[in-house]
C-alpha cells in the first residue's frame, strides 16, 4: 500500500501494514497466490519482460513473477513489508516510495501490476503507471469485487469494527470494483483494450486463531483493532471463524476479486 509523501501519512502506512509485516507475509499473503498466477498468466509475463509491482507489500507476487523469467521492481510505502520483499528477491530493484511519484524513467516496463494497491480513493496512479510503462505496455489491475455477494464475505466482516470514518473510506476505496468504474478510470487515462475479468481468490486458515492473527496483520484490520482494542478485535475474530470450523478441513472464505487489463496506447 503506498501513499503521498505527506510524513505521518507515510507513518500510518508502515504501521498499519508493517507493525506485523512477518505475519502478513508468512499467513495473509501467501493466499493470494490464486490472484498473482492467474493475473500474470493473462498478461503473459515472461522471459524478458521488465515488470513492476506497485504496492507490493512483502513482495510474493515480485518472486512469482521472477519464476516466471521477468526482471522485476517493486514499490510500497511500507519501509517493513519493502524488507521482506527484498529478502524474498534480493536481485530485485524493490523500493520504500510513494506510487504517486514513481522513482523510474518513463518508458522503463514491459508491464505494471497492483494487487490491490490502486483504488478508488487514488485514481491518479493510474496516470503515473502510464508515465513509466513502454507504448503497448500491459497493465494488470485487481481491486475488490462485490465482497457482500461473496460467500466468504465473513471473513472481511471485522473491518467495519473500525470508526465510521474509516469504514466510509474503506467502501469508497473498493468502490473502483463497480461495473464500469475502472473501465471508465482506464479510458480516460489513455488506455485501451481494456478488460474485467474476475480473479479467483480464497482464503485458507488452519483454525481460528490463525485466521484472528492473519487478519491483524492488514491495514484495515489497523483501523478497527484502533477503534476496538486488540484483544476485543482478536476475540470478535475468532467467534466469527468458530462458526466457519468444518471437520476435517480449512477455513475458507472465496471473496469476489475484479480485475483490470489493459494496455499502454501506441502514439
Amino acid at each position: 500500500m503506498t501513499v503521498r509523501d505527506d510524513a505521518q501519512a507515510w507513518r500510518g502506512v508502515d504501521e498499519g501494514w508493517g507493525r506485523e509485516a512477518v505475519d502478513f507475509a508468512t499467513l495473509a499473503e501467501p493466499a493470494n497466490c490464486r490472484e498473482y498466477v492467474a493475473v500474470h498468466h493473462r498478461l503473459r509475463v515472461d522471459d524478458g519482460d521488465r515488470l513492476l509491482d506497485v504496492a507490493c507489500g512483502g513482495g510474493l507476487a515480485i518472486e512469482l513473477a521472477r519464476l516466471r523469467g521477468a526482471a522485476c521492481a517493486g514499490i510500497d510505502a511500507s519501509a517493513r513489508l519493502v524488507a521482506v520483499a527484498r529478502d524474498r528477491s534480493p536481485g530485485a530493484d524493490i523500493r520504500v516510495g510513494d506510487m504517486h511519484a514513481l522513482p523510474w524513467d518513463a518508458e522503463s516496463f514491459d508491464v505494471v501490476t497492483s494487487f490491490r494497491g490502486v483504488w478508488g480513493t487514488t485514481p491518479d496512479v493510474v496516470s503515473e503507471i502510464s508515465r513509466v510503462l513502454a507504448p503497448g505496455g500491459r497493465l494488470g489491475l485487481t481491486v475488490w469485487g462485490h465482497i457482500k455477494a461473496s460467500p466468504g464475505a465473513w471473513a472481511l466482516s471485522l473491518f467495519r469494527l473500525a470508526d465510521p470514518p474509516a469504514v466510509a473510506n474503506q467502501a469508497a476505496m473498493v468502490a473502483l470494483g463497480r461495473p464500469g468504474a475502472g473501465e471508465e478510470l482506464l479510458g480516460r487515462a489513455g488506455y485501451v483494450e481494456v478488460r474485467r475479468i474476475d480473479v479467483p481468490f480464497a482464503w485458507e486458515f488452519a483454525d481460528p486463531h490463525t485466521y484472528a492473527r492473519a487478519l491483524a496483520s492488514t491495514g484495515p484490520a489497523y483501523e478497527a483493532i484502533a477503534a476496538v482494542g486488540e484483544q476485543a478485535f482478536h476475540d470478535a475474530a475468532v467467534g466469527v471463524a468458530d462458526e466457519r470450523i468444518r471437520a476435517g478441513l480449512p477455513l475458507r472464505a472465496e471473496i469476489a476479486v475484479t480485475g483490470y487489463l489493459a494496455r499502454k496506447g501506441r502514439d
